[in-house]
This record gives structure tokens, sequence and C-alpha cells, in this order.
């Protein structure tokens, strides 16, 4: 599952994100979400969340079942 509908996502999914810092490489990074930060309902590049790994944020781009 992708993770651009804020319906999908709960607090404490496993979802792989990606950084800031990792957009022109598309790194991913593995955790789970403490916060939802996007308010609208879709987001095309995916919705914003913080990990509680180290509070580290970015946009989520698969939910992990």
């Amino acid at each position: 599952m992708n993770g651009q509908n804020r319906d999908d996502i709960k607090i404490g999914a496993e979802v792989d994100i990606v950084l800031k810092k990792d957009q022109p490489t598309g790194i991913l990074t593995r955790g789970h979400v403490k916060r939802i930060l996007t308010n609208s309902k879709f987001h095309p590049h995916g919705i914003k969340v913080m990990l509680s790994e180290k509070d580290m944020v970015g946009r989520v781009q698969k939910i992990i079942e």
C-alpha cells in the first residue's frame, strides 16, 4: 500500500519513508509512525509523518503490512 492516503496511515504503523535529504536518491528509512503531520486526506508525494525513532520526518512511500 502506498502512503498517499491519510486514512491508510495509523499511529504505530510500520512504514517506509523518504527523508528530505534522501529525496534525490530515493533511499528509504523504516520506522513506526509517531505523528501524522499532513492535514489533507491525500498527497501525491506521500503523507508526511514523524517516526518514533529519533523523531525523523519524511513522506510515506510504503505501508508495511
